[in-house]
């Protein structure tokens, strides 16, 4: 599955430039953690942004930290874990 603008990500902090977002949903992390998952968001987020992630939600409960490594004007947005 791939994110879904009716469950967004939500941003918790901004300074410098770049923000910090807060993101849960059932998906499994590695699939929250592919490239493109958040594509449907790429206007929110910018090279540097960070990505607090809960996943597995009603099954296999995970958690990690995610940068995202493009995203302004990309086509396709891409993160690194860094958790």
């Amino acid at each position: 599955m791939a994110y879904a603008t009716d469950n967004p990500i939500k941003k918790i902090a901004e300074a410098g430039g770049n923000s910090i977002f807060f993101y849960i949903d059932g998906d499994a992390i590695g699939t929250i953690t592919g490239s493109g998952y958040f594509n449907s968001a790429y206007n929110q987020l910018k090279q540097g942004d960070i990505i607090i992630v809960t996943s597995g939600i009603g099954g296999t409960v995970a958690a990690d930290v995610l940068s995202v490594t493009s995203a302004s004007g990309a086509a396709t947005v891409t993160t690194v874990a860094l958790a």
